[in-house]
């Protein structure tokens, strides 16, 4: 029961339950006595079912990261995405601060709608799509699956009850012929270069070609060591999925690879981080007068030249798709272009 008391500066509640003790000041009894209950029911709720009311959004980032984040690769960027979700405000204040208890399906549909329209701040041009959405309503979802089951700070998740955007419907951008003779004029070498390189920008430029002739994604090729090629085949230990993945590399790719100057010791075959490379990359697309284009296309255009090459299954077994359904994302060869070979 609480005890309640008329103090100078207002109406004084203190209550002791199961073991905890708490006490505030209002300015009204009718005030301390709705506190009262409230706080009662809330402590008897935490006892029967372990759920911690006073846990925020934030004690909930930090401990997954410790404890989930530090086993998967790339934590550091997760992190990093954790960080900013919870720097975007629902109502005024940010996710991190919310009260895990206070989380409902409604405040994530509000997050949800400010994410997909961007905010009056930045002139909307912070609005994101609904495949981004998705992937941090994924995260979120794991977070506050483990704050349920492992943790028992709240009884649901309230990303279970999450309306999921549509997601827009997969790039197929496709270089033309006259694209990456621009792209690799721009990188300092040429479509059928034989000579050796030297500069950081022209080892861009054959890890351009290079991905073209392997469907390798540009972490793959940075990441890739003189002891990784063996003959004609280059082994990835670490990719996206988490598998390794053994790559056989046509005569083409082979010869690219003779053109780059030797690796200092320990270092990699192409001699650039990621970023370096996306930044070269950036820099070139614009020399070429390239609006749109990624490194990454370069993905789309070598699957679609090997599929007419290799059966479906070597293909994705070289690419690494386990799913034979996801090599259409990347597929993008013409109508036209299929209609001239029925002939």
């Amino acid at each position: 029961m609480a005890s309640i008391s008329k103090e100078k500066t207002g109406w004084r509640v203190q209550i002791a339950i199961q073991g905890v003790r708490e006490s505030r000041t209002f300015a009204t009894k009718g005030e301390a006595n709705a506190w009262a209950a409230q706080r009662e029911t809330e402590i008897r709720t935490e006892k029967a079912t372990g759920v911690q009311r006073g846990r925020t959004v934030d004690d909930a980032f930090r401990r997954y990261e410790k404890e989930v984040s530090v086993h998967k690769r790339g934590h550091e960027k997760e992190a990093i995405r954790l960080a900013a979700i919870g720097r975007m405000s629902v109502d005024g204040v940010p996710l991190a601060d919310w009260k895990l208890a206070d989380v409902t399906p409604e405040v994530l549909g509000k997050w949800r709608d400010m994410r997909l329209k961007g905010t009056e701040a930045k002139n909307f041009e912070d609005k994101v799509l609904g495949s981004s959405v998705n992937r941090d309503l994924n995260l979120l979802s794991h977070v506050f699956s483990s704050a349920v089951k492992e943790w028992k700070w709240i009884a649901k998740s309230p990303t279970t009850d999450v309306r999921r955007p549509a997601d827009p419907p997969p790039r197929d951008r496709l270089y033309s012929e006259d694209e990456v003779e621009r792209l690799c004029a721009a990188l300092g070498i040429d479509v059928d270069q034989a000579e050796p390189v030297e500069s950081a920008t022209q080892r861009v430029g054959i890890a351009f070609l290079f991905a073209i002739e392997t469907a390798m994604r540009a972490g793959e090729i940075c990441g890739l060591r003189p002891e990784h090629i063996t003959g004609r085949v280059a082994t990835l230990l670490e990719t996206k999925n988490g598998t390794k993945r053994a790559v056989p590399l046509s005569s083409r790719a082979a010869a690219l690879l003779q053109l780059l100057p030797a690796p200092e010791d320990g270092g990699t075959v192409f001699g650039v981080t990621s970023a370096s490379l996306d930044a070269l990359f950036r820099k070139a697309r614009t020399r070429a007068m390239i609006a749109d284009g990624t490194f990454h296309d370069t993905r789309h255009l070598a699957i679609t030249r090997l599929a007419k090459k290799l059966n479906v299954l070597d293909l994705a077994r070289m690419v690494g798709h386990r799913d034979l359904r996801q090599l259409q994302v990347y597929y993008n060869e013409s109508a036209a272009d299929i209609a001239a070979r029925l002939d």
